[in-house]
């Protein structure tokens, strides 16, 4: 089992940046395949982006979030910017227990608390 923990939430405006942060403890972080995923007030939680060895992206957020990692500190990272009011929802860190990539929520394995990300207009 790995343990999660988000961070770099907060409020912004439209078109403003943010940088989330998970770190990860437990499992061997560099054989964890990760991913976020968000869940909006009244919807269900959805994959926003995820990194095996490169990233991969939800056509929602594609070019304007990147996903990256950092084995050294064990840290998953999403730089989001051009931030829109759609783009307010709860963000999720999660791993899987295989290096394999997946948009599918009900294959990650391990997750985070969520740190809260709003977008004023």
């Amino acid at each position: 089992q790995v343990q999660l923990v988000e961070s770099g939430g907060g409020l912004v405006q439209a078109g403003g940046s943010l940088r989330l942060s998970c770190t990860a403890s437990g499992r061997t972080f560099s054989r964890s395949a990760m991913g976020w995923f968000r869940q909006a007030p009244g919807k269900e939680r959805e994959f926003v982006a995820g990194i095996v060895w490169s990233g991969y992206y939800a056509d929602s957020v594609k070019g304007r979030f990147t996903i990256s990692r950092d084995s050294a500190k064990n840290t998953v990272y999403l730089q989001m910017n051009s931030l829109k009011p759609e783009d307010t929802a709860t963000y999720y860190c999660a791993a899987r227990r295989v290096m394999l990539s997946s948009r599918d929520e009900g294959e990650y394995d391990d997750w985070g608390q969520g740190t809260q990300v709003t977008v004023s207009s």
